[in-house]
């Protein structure tokens, strides 16, 4: 049985998807989360991109281990140079260059010829190996290129050096038995084929990324690049829990398996979408909250009968839990930790106390506590503030609130906020309803220039007093931010997801300064 390889680029292509930045602590603990989940390839960024980029896949390189960290880089040797630069402390490096290689591309992107383009995947490739044995190329817009020149590309990486040769299918524009055909032929034509890895990298713009990812592995494809819940540029990625799932219940049709430890799918979804604010849709495949659940009377009694006439797989197999209902106001902190490691987080001391105050609190407003409440605890406790070492710990916080509302009138809220340990009040009797009025107030007191784009409000858990579950995206010169809070009271949840994405404004602010800085150092 073949052993596929799972190249993770949540941290790059993932992070392309409008609103889901991600800090620099928060690449940290996405990185460490794959590689725990077994993850082979970590692409952590693109170096050259900006000097924040580089800081992330160098720190991303620092830390990993078990998985191989890769930097993206175009054939350019200053690209190369970064990327090498920047993977100068990881345990497995990989450079990841790419080169277009369709007729469109050729044409109207880079002004080359069929010829020079071939000569410069060989020098790029070339000169990368200077710096690092595992080498992959990647032939954007694969699915759109000729066969033929396709080969001589594949045949020319190899020849250079490429450990691992990719075939994107970079608009997701590639049906299934077209990605089949594709990779049977370079398997079948390309001499030196058998010297590398044949890996896919399919976009989801038609919704076919998983199975063109599976055909692909079916035509002999040793390595798939995917994302966590499928993120990235525009319809996304390749989703990873999905094709890994796919291949290992599966088994009697791709004869393969990965490496990923699949119990850990769930919590490392759920922490990506925490940290990117992109939630995962209740039907989702795999990690979606209805994944496991059954509402129809026929499927519910067959169920009752026999789980596997209509479940092909155990939830437990990808991190799900059955036992859901566990703590309450007596319990104490060995039976959080123990609950949250069961959930995929590994408290340390510092922040296992944070969120057992926390949890506290909210057993004495709530009646019971679901292991989504834990959870919801555990991301707005631990990632509500978009703080590191590198940063300012300075931010704005509510203090109080004071709302009143009636149906036909203006709200009037006087909010309470501190910053640098001062504390700022005003008084608004305006606003289009009570988030409105608190949102102009946060404005007013916090001077800055924001704009609501999104907001979203729904609740963790069922019943009355369940918490609700904010996330939010403010507007900055053209420039997103997010805001996540929970709380059983949602004017409060809704008002610290506001103030979290103003945070956000500040420390990206600071970051630029340290930028800059960088460059002219």
């Amino acid at each position: 049985m073949r052993t596929i390889k799972i190249f993770d680029t949540t941290l790059r292509d993932g992070e392309q998807s409008p609103g889901a930045s991600m800090n620099l602590r928060e690449k940290l603990e996405v990185a460490l989360a794959l590689a725990e989940l077994g993850v082979d390839v970590i692409e952590a960024g693109f170096a050259v991109a900006s000097p924040g980029d580089f800081e992330s896949v160098r720190e991303v390189a620092r830390i990993v281990r078990g998985s191989s960290v890769c930097s993206l880089a175009r054939c350019v040797e200053s690209d190369i140079d970064a990327a090498a630069e920047s993977l100068k402390e990881a345990e497995q490096p990989r450079i990841h260059i790419f080169l277009a290689t369709s007729p469109i591309h050729r044409e109207y992107k880079l002004k080359m010829t069929a010829e020079r383009n071939i000569e410069s995947v060989h020098e790029a490739v070339i000169y990368a190996r200077r710096f690092c044995p595992d080498i992959e190329f990647s032939a954007e817009d694969a699915t759109r290129s000729e066969i033929d020149h396709l080969c001589r590309v594949v045949e020319t990486a190899i020849s250079a050096g490429a450990t691992t040769v990719n075939i994107p299918d970079t608009v997701g524009y590639a049906t299934p038995t077209e990605m089949y055909e594709r990779i049977s032929t370079l398997m079948n034509r390309v001499p030196n084929i058998d010297k590398a890895v044949i890996s896919v990298h399919n976009h989801n713009d038609l919704g076919m990324a998983v199975a063109t990812s599976l055909a692909a592995v079916l035509a002999g494809a040793g390595q798939v690049e995917c994302t966590i819940n499928g993120l990235g540029e525009r319809a996304g990625n390749c989703s990873l829990e999905e094709v890994v799932m796919a291949i290992k219940t599966r088994h009697d049709v791709y004869n393969a398996k990965t490496r990923i430890i699949t119990p850990k799918l769930v919590p490392t979804s759920r922490l990506v979408a925490t940290v990117t604010g992109l939630k995962v849709p209740r039907n989702k495949a795999i990690v979606g909250q209805n994944a496991f659940a059954h509402e129809s009377g026929i499927h519910q009694d067959g169920m009752l009968k026999n789980p596997t006439t209509y479940e092909i797989m155990l939830p437990s197999d990808v991190g799900f839990q059955k036992t859901d209902l566990v703590l309450g106001k007596h319990s104490g902190r060995a039976a959080l930790a123990d609950r949250a490691k069961t959930l995929g987080f590994e408290l340390d001391a510092d922040q296992l106390a944070k969120v057992f105050v926390e949890f506290k609190k909210l057993a004495d407003r709530k009646k019971s506590i679901y292991d989504d409440d834990i959870l919801a605890l555990i991301e707005q406790n631990i990632h509500e503030q978009p703080n590191n070492s590198n940063t300012t710990k300075e931010v704005w916080s509510l203090v109080a609130y004071n709302l009143q509302c009636c149906t036909g009138g203006e709200p009037t809220v006087t909010l309470t906020l501190r910053y640098k340990n001062k504390e700022y009040t005003k008084e608004i009797s305006d606003g289009d309803g009570p988030i409105d009025a608190i949102f102009l107030a946060i404005r007013d007191i916090t001077g800055a220039d924001i704009s609501l784009k999104e907001y979203s409000v729904q609740s963790v858990t069922g019943g009355q007093d369940a918490q609700g579950e904010v996330t939010i995206l403010i507007n900055k010169n053209g420039d997103t931010y997010r805001g996540y809070a929970v709380s059983t009271d949602t004017i409060e949840a809704s008002t610290t997801a506001i103030l979290n994405a103003v945070n956000r404004i500040l420390l990206k602010s600071e970051l630029r300064v340290q930028d800059s800085e960088l460059l002219e150092n």
